[in-house]
């Protein structure tokens, strides 16, 4: 599996965001809920990302998550099912510094992520 994160495996379009936030809720954590369509995917998995202004007013808080997600996601890849995977943040980060919303971030998302790929 090429290391890169393509065009090809993220979600583009309000339509597929849309279709993912009305199907339904595969995981919750702490920070993010997990989406996904109800109807049966055909391509890779694929990867969209909600994080609110009102839940991260900093836009480099805001970025910095994206990022942490994008990665796992990226390294988890091949071992999760085809689909669209929607992480939508529905809490605020407790304050800190950014290492640790860092931290915070991805400790969710792995375990977010091992639970779809049981799925």
């Amino acid at each position: 599996m090429p290391s890169a994160f393509p065009s090809a495996v993220r979600l583009h379009r309000p339509s597929e965001y849309a279709a993912a936030l009305k199907g339904r809720r595969i995981a919750r954590g702490a920070l993010f809920v997990v989406s996904s369509p109800r109807s049966v995917a055909s391509g890779p998995a694929r990867l969209g990302l909600v994080v609110p202004k009102r839940q991260v007013p900093l836009a480099v808080n805001r970025n910095a998550i994206k990022r942490v997600v994008r990665e796992a996601f990226r390294l988890r890849r091949a071992g999760l099912p085809d689909g669209d995977w929607v992480f939508r943040m529905v809490s605020r980060p407790a304050p800190g510094s950014l290492t640790a919303l860092k931290r915070q971030v991805r400790t969710e998302v792995d375990a977010l992520l091992a639970r779809i790929a049981s799925c």
